[in-house]
């Protein structure tokens, strides 16, 4: 069975595959499950639900295990891993404790990744406390970059070129939560020729870049993954539009029509179309996720209560950023392109 994506209801309910990776969204009562899942504890909008539970399903054959802290499943050849870790285990050392705590965790993880001999990680969901917050001299979304940056290179990944699609999300409490999936083999790293490549960003924006790609083309067996990272209003790479909320979005929603452009121009399925992405947005202001749902729908052409959309009041990884859209797609692949 190929790898199957599930948004249905905010519980689990379908019993076709094996579930592989999991998020469970919003505020409600956290439901332990069987699989790694990663709780993203920020308000659900524009639901009447309180959480939403989303999982993905393949088969395969079966294993787990919890190492170094991290909650990881493989099905055949996909690995898909959850790490929480508390800052004030990181607090007694000269760095900053995010920083800290971010580097820890890419080394686990890595680790994790090469033990597993699936060294090629594809996307990274990333969520931590007070992002936009300065601490010890230096905003705390860049001390994050410090961290990450640094396990890459002490791993021996490069920090340019083939990187994970990501996201990193500012929650208002909670520790640094990361999950991710990766495999056998590279993803096929997207660029986003309206922007400067996060990772050769000027130091305006920090020590250190980003370590991400706008998204990837990724490779379960008979499949393409189309995973975008999490995209807003940046052209080269200045926030434009600045308190402009519908601005903003169109901005964005261009931004990941041009990361779909570049996907399709190497992709070997058909050809990926805005209409059927599977989306979550990251609003700033609680009050605007009704505009931009209706907005969203309204631009492809669909219901909001039909869109494939999930929205989350959280923090952007810039102070003047209001909303930031991930969105991921799967298709299959003939034999003869596998």
């Amino acid at each position: 069975m190929p790898l199957k994506f599930h948004r249905p209801t905010p519980r689990f309910t379908d019993g076709a595959g094996t579930p592989l990776l999991g998020a469970c969204l919003g505020l409600g009562p956290a439901v332990p499950a069987a699989w790694p899942e990663q709780r993203v504890a920020a308000p659900l909008l524009g639901s009447r639900d309180s959480s939403l539970r989303e999982v993905w399903t393949c088969a395969g054959d079966l294993s787990q295990g919890e190492t170094e802290g991290i909650c990881w499943r493989r099905v055949g050849a996909l690995l898909y891993g959850v790490l929480v870790l508390d800052e004030a285990d990181f607090s007694g050392g000269p760095e900053a404790p995010l920083q800290a705590a971010s580097e820890a965790a890419y080394l686990r993880i890595f680790r994790l990744l090469d033990a597993q001999g699936l060294p090629h990680l594809w996307r990274a969901w990333n969520y931590m406390a007070r992002i936009n917050k300065e601490a010890a001299g230096l905003e705390r979304y860049r001390q994050f970059n410090i961290g990450r940056q640094d396990a890459f290179l002490a791993c021996q990944r490069g920090v340019t070129g083939n990187m994970p699609a990501a996201c990193a999300i500012g929650l208002a409490e909670g520790p640094l939560s990361i999950a991710f999936l990766a495999g056998p083999s590279a993803a096929i790293p997207l660029e986003n020729p309206r922007q400067i490549s996060a990772y050769n960003y000027p130091e305006t924006y920090g020590p250190r870049a980003p370590s991400f790609s706008r998204g990837g083309l990724a490779y379960p067996p008979g499949q393409e993954l189309l995973l975008i990272s999490g995209t807003a209003s940046i052209v080269g790479h200045a926030t434009v539009h600045q308190e402009d909320l519908l601005a903003q979005c169109r901005e964005t929603l261009a931004n990941i029509g041009a990361v779909l452009e570049e996907a399709n121009r190497q992709a070997r399925s058909t050809p990926f179309s805005l209409a059927e992405l599977s989306y979550r947005a990251y609003i700033r202001c609680g009050e605007d996720g009704p505009v931009v749902q209706a907005w969203l729908a309204e631009q492809l052409g669909q219901k909001p209560e039909t869109l494939d959309l999930t929205c989350l009041q959280a923090d952007i990884c810039r102070a003047d950023l209001l909303v930031e859209i991930e969105a991921m797609a799967v298709h299959p692949l003939e034999a003869s392109s596998c």
